[in-house]
């Protein structure tokens, strides 16, 4: 399948990522679950037939064999993602974060089939329990500058950016609704739907 998948990630280091986690994890045990949940992230997405893959990394972490690695660019989120899109060539593009460690290469098969099919939408979304989105596909990568003007993790966050992008005049297609990890009983309820390998799972049993 033509076009390439993103994975916007934070390095798992203790104190910076997952913090919500905490308590009742330490900024340990935390750094662990974001670790394994962005290592089942990039398995899956290593495991979907993709023109290209690139890890955009806040910090130092090293990307799969076969990966382009770039570093995250600007400050808020909303700038981040919308450099995100821009910093690479204008193909199809989806991108994911590290908090839906339950994302089956399935979800991103749906995600990258309409907008690499020349009649499909302009766009795919998917949206996230939390009211903010865990998927995000454009046909144009360029109409990710939506993003800038959109406030990030809030309860509207995924309501807004549907309303931005279809106000560009973007056709856009919805995905299945996943669950963020944001708080530990997100974790519980997502680790719940990950398969018995699952990385993310296994670090959460040992937690207990």
């Amino acid at each position: 399948m033509s076009g390439q998948v993103l994975v916007l990630a934070k390095a798992p280091v203790p104190g910076r990522v997952k913090t919500r986690l905490c308590p009742p994890c330490t900024p340990e045990q935390a750094a662990r679950l974001a670790a394994a949940a962005l290592a089942d992230t990039l398995d899956v997405v290593a495991a979907t037939p993709v023109g290209s893959r690139v890890l955009v990394i806040d910090g130092g972490y090293p990307a799969p064999p076969g990966w382009k690695t770039r570093d995250q660019r600007g400050g808020p989120l909303g700038d981040r993602l919308a450099n995100a899109f821009a910093d690479g060539p204008a193909v199809p593009t989806v991108l994911v974060g590290m908090d839906t460690p339950q994302l089956t290469t399935a979800h991103l098969a749906e995600a990258l089939r309409p907008v690499t099919t020349p009649d499909g939408p302009d766009a795919v979304l998917g949206l996230a329990e939390d009211g903010g989105w865990w998927a995000l596909g454009l046909r144009r990568p360029a109409d990710a500058e939506v993003l800038r003007d959109i406030p990030t993790s809030t309860a509207e966050t995924g309501a807004r950016t549907l309303a931005g992008l279809r106000g560009r005049g973007l056709r856009v297609a919805l995905l299945p609704v996943l669950r963020d990890v944001d708080t530990v009983d997100d974790a519980y309820a997502v680790a719940g739907r990950c398969p018995p390998e699952s990385r993310f799972a296994r670090a959460l049993a040992a937690v207990r």
